[in-house]
């Protein structure tokens, strides 16, 4: 598996692009602005989008998803508590006959990849964590050193904090990888995070990855 990462759009989100390289196939998570830029990484390395997985509906998560989908033909999955139709700025994408939903303890089989769906609300009602091999890709749930906003539409204080220690419940270390900013490690977050901290005083939630 290799995963390159993208920092997209004006508030640089981080899209990656999670691929196998014996298949010459990637999944696209959070294509978020910059469709010429993703596109143009997949047709020069000989790539087949598969899927476009989504950690959550926020415009600048979302804004390169219609492009991507209609060059590509790939399969785009959200979580529905964060489909509003198109019907907000803030959850700008409306789901079509190419779109399906998923949800906590769902696998996505794609690019000869595993990807287990980890629902993390808090940020917004449909956030998931994407956990794929030793890799968690976060969204906007877990940030090196922070949390995501949880002032925004849709967002839950006490709910994130539980998503937190959710995810610092899960066995073992993993590679974070998160919707902005710098890569970390599950096991730094809990050790020094104050949000994971904080959140491990928390009854922990069992996760079976």
């Amino acid at each position: 598996m290799f995963i390159k990462t993208l920092a997209v759009g004006h508030l640089e989100t981080n899209c990656y692009i999670v691929g196998n390289e014996d298949l010459a196939q990637c999944a696209v998570i959070d294509p978020g602005d910059e469709s010429n830029t993703i596109l143009d990484y997949i047709e020069s390395n000989h790539l087949t989008c598969t899927a476009i997985l989504l950690t959550h509906g926020h415009f600048d998560h979302v804004g390169a998803v219609e492009t991507v989908q209609e060059e590509t033909g790939a399969l785009v999955y959200l979580s529905d508590k964060d489909d509003k139709g198109g019907h907000s700025h803030a959850y700008p994408y409306t789901p079509n006959a190419m779109s399906k939903y998923y949800d906590d303890g769902d696998v996505v089989e794609t690019a000869g990849l595993s990807f287990r769906v980890i629902a993390t609300p808090g940020h917004t009602p449909g956030s998931v964590s994407l956990l794929c091999e030793d890799s968690l890709f976060t969204g906007d749930t877990l940030f090196r050193g922070s949390c995501g906003r949880f002032d925004l539409e849709g967002g839950d204080e006490d709910a994130i904090m539980h998503s937190l220690a959710k995810l610092c419940a899960l066995d073992g270390d993993y590679d974070v990888y998160p919707g902005h900013g710098d890569y970390t490690t599950l096991h730094r977050e809990r050790s020094f995070n104050y949000y994971c901290r904080e959140a491990a005083k928390l009854k922990h939630l069992e996760v079976n990855p």
